[in-house]
C-alpha cells in the first residue's frame, strides 16, 4: 500500500483462513503449514496480532490454539507450527477497529459450551453491536472483552428459537445469529470435525472457496479445501480457485468435501453491498473478486480516471505500490508513457507509529528517494489509490520539485473520502478528513500539485462491473457509504 495509509490509517480489520484435510484422516497435509501461508498472503490486512486454531477431528473439548502479538513469521515459527497438530483449522490475522490492540482479543476466540468447544474468526464489524451485546449480557453470558468477535461467539452458543434434539444444530445456531445481525461479516467457524465458512447477506465483506491440490500427483483427487477472506495466497500453497461464498451463504466443510447449508436472503430484496474500497485499496491485487482480478479493476480505474481528468504531461507515475495498476491504465488511455518516478525503501519502519507530525514527515522522506533522470525537467501525472488525512502527498510532491520536476498533476484512483465506515474499516473521523475541509483547488494547493482530480463515484463503479461475468444481475451492488454516506443498512446502537 502506499505511504498515504501511514497518516491516513485506513486499516482493515482482519483476514479469516481455514483448511480442513481430505479423507482418510490422519492425514498427511500439514493443515497448520497451509494456514500459516494463507495467513501470510493475508497479512497485508492486518499486522497486530494472529492465531490458529487447530482440531484433529476426534475430540469435542480440545482444540490446539496458538495466537499472539506481531506478525505472522515471528508467532509462527518451524517449533510452534509443529505442535499445531490437526486435520482441520482455522486461523486469523488482525488490526483492531473495535476492541484494542491487546492479546486478549487475539483470534480465533474459543469456548467451551456445554455441547464442546468452538472456534471463531471474524472479519467485519457489526452494524449493531450495541444491541446485541445487550442482548447477550441479558441472557446472564459474561463477555470478556469489547471485540465484536467474541460477542459472535457467544451468541452462537445461545440456543436457537428451534428445538434441538440430537445435541447443537450448528447451522440453526448460525442462521439465528444471520437473523439477529446482517451486517457486516465473514466468519469462519470450527467444531470438531467440520468448519463453516459465513457471510453477510449484503456480501459486504470478502470470502472465498479454494480447493488444495496435490504437489506430487496433479490426477489425484483434492487433498482439501480452503476457506480464505482473499485468494491470493492460494497459488502459493497449491490452491486453486473455486468460487466466492456467496451473501448469505453458510458453507459447510467436512473431510468429504463442501456443500451449501442455506443462503439468507436481504431483506425487503435490496442489492448486494460488497466493499467498493476492497478494489480500491485494501485487496492484494492478484485475488479474485467476483469473477475478476483485482489488478484488473484497478488498471481500469486508471483508464477512466484519464477520460475523466486527463492533463498534458510527459510521464505518468505511481506512490508504489498500491498507485502503480490505476498509473498503467492511465497511461494506456492517454498515450503518456509510464516512468518510475519514487523509489521505496522496503526497510523503513511504518510511518504512522511515529509519535508526532514532524516525525511521520521526516518518515515519509526517507522513505522514498527520488529516481532524479526520469523527474528533472518533467511534467509528471502522479496516480495514487486515496487521499485521506492529506498530510503526506506534500513531502512527496516537495520532493519530486527539489529532485527538478516541472509539474507535477495529481490524480486519485478513487472519489474524495468523506463518510466513516462503520463496517470493519478503521476510518478517521469526518473531521479529520480533509475532502470535508477543503475543496480541490484548495487541496491543491495545500500539498504544493499544480492540479488535483479524483476519479469520479460513477467512474469507480464503471472500472468495478465493467468486466463483472454477472454485471447486468438486479442483485449486483457495491456499499460506497465512505463515499456518499449511503448505508446499506441503518445504523443502530
Amino acid at each position: 500500500m502506499s505511504v498515504e495509509e501511514d497518516d491516513r490509517q485506513l486499516r482493515h480489520e482482519c483476514g479469516v483462513f481455514g483448511c480442513i484435510a481430505s479423507d482418510p484422516w490422519p492425514t498427511d497435509v500439514d493443515v497448520a503449514q497451509v494456514i500459516c501461508l494463507g495467513l501470510l498472503a493475508l497479512q497485508h490486512r492486518g499486522q497486530e496480532s494472529a492465531g490458529i486454531a487447530m482440531s484433529e477431528g476426534d475430540n469435542h473439548t480440545h482444540f490446539n490454539v496458538k495466537k499472539g502479538m506481531g506478525l505472522v513469521s515471528n508467532i509462527f515459527n518451524d517449533e510452534a507450527t509443529k505442535k499445531l497438530k490437526g486435520n482441520l483449522g482455522i486461523g486469523h490475522t488482525r488490526y483492531s477497529t473495535s476492541a484494542g490492540s491487546e492479546e486478549v482479543n487475539c483470534q480465533p476466540f474459543v469456548v467451551h459450551s456445554a455441547h464442546g468447544a468452538l472456534a471463531v474468526a471474524h472479519n467485519g464489524e457489526l452494524f449493531n453491536a450495541g444491541r446485541l451485546r445487550r442482548m447477550v449480557l441479558a441472557r446472564g453470558v459474561g463477555l470478556s472483552t469489547h471485540s465484536d468477535s467474541e460477542l459472535i461467539t457467544q451468541a452462537l452458543c445461545l440456543n436457537p428459537p428451534d428445538i434441538e434434539i440430537d445435541g447443537p444444530d450448528w447451522p440453526a445456531r448460525i442462521r439465528h445469529f444471520m437473523e439477529l445481525t446482517k451486517l457486516s461479516y465473514s466468519i469462519v467457524i470450527m467444531e470438531k470435525d467440520r468448519i463453516f465458512g459465513v457471510r453477510d447477506p449484503y456480501g459486504n465483506r470478502p470470502l472465498c472457496i479454494g480447493k488444495l491440490m496435490s504437489l506430487t500427483e496433479p490426477n489425484k483427487a483434492e487433498e482439501g479445501w480452503v476457506v480464505s477472506s482473499e485468494s491470493c495466497g492460494f497459488l502459493s500453497m497449491g490452491a486453486k480457485y473455486v468460487r466466492d461464498v456467496y451473501p448469505g451463504e453458510i458453507v459447510e466443510f467436512t473431510k468429504e468435501g463442501f456443500h451449501t447449508v442455506s443462503v439468507m436472503g436481504r431483506p425487503h430484496n435490496r442489492p448486494q453491498a460488497f466493499c467498493i474500497f476492497e478494489y480500491v485499496y485494501f485487496a492484494r491485487p492478484d485475488s479474485i473478486y467476483e469473477g475478476q482480478m483485482v489488478y484488473s479493476v484497478r488498471l481500469r480505474s486508471g483508464i477512466v480516471l484519464a477520460r475523466e481528468s486527463f492533463v498534458e504531461a510527459d510521464i505518468v507515475s505511481s506512490v508504489p505500490e498500491s498507485g502503480t495498476a490505476a498509473a498503467h491504465g492511465f497511461s494506456m488511455k492517454s498515450n503518456i508513457p509510464f516512468a518510475e518516478v519514487l523509489y521505496k525503501n522496503r526497510y523503513v519502519g511504518r510511518t504512522f507509529i511515529q509519535p508526532n507530525a514532524r516525525l511521520r514527515r521526516l518518515g515519509v522522506a526517507k522513505k522514498f528517494g527520488a529516481i532524479v533522470e526520469n523527474v528533472a525537467g518533467k511534467r509528471i501525472i502522479l496516480i495514487d489509490d486515496s487521499i485521506v488525512r492529506g498530510t503526506t502527498m506534500g513531502p512527496i510532491i516537495k520532493l519530486l520539485r527539489d529532485a527538478g520536476a516541472k509539474e507535477v498533476h495529481i490524480r486519485v484512483a478513487s472519489p474524495p473520502l468523506k463518510f466513516t465506515c462503520n463496517m470493519g474499516i478503521n476510518i478517521p473521523t469526518k473531521a479529520e478528513l480533509i475532502a470535508n475541509k477543503l475543496t480541490i483547488e484548495q487541496l491543491a494547493k495545500h500539498i504544493g500539485a499544480d492540479t488535483l482530480a479524483y476519479l469520479s463515484v460513477e467512474g469507480l463503479k464503471e472500472a468495478v462491473t465493467e468486466k463483472m461475468p454477472n454485471r447486468n444481475a438486479v442483485e449486483v451492488g457495491h456499499c460506497t457509504a465512505c463515499l456518499t454516506g449511503e448505508y446499506p443498512e441503518e445504523l443502530t446502537f
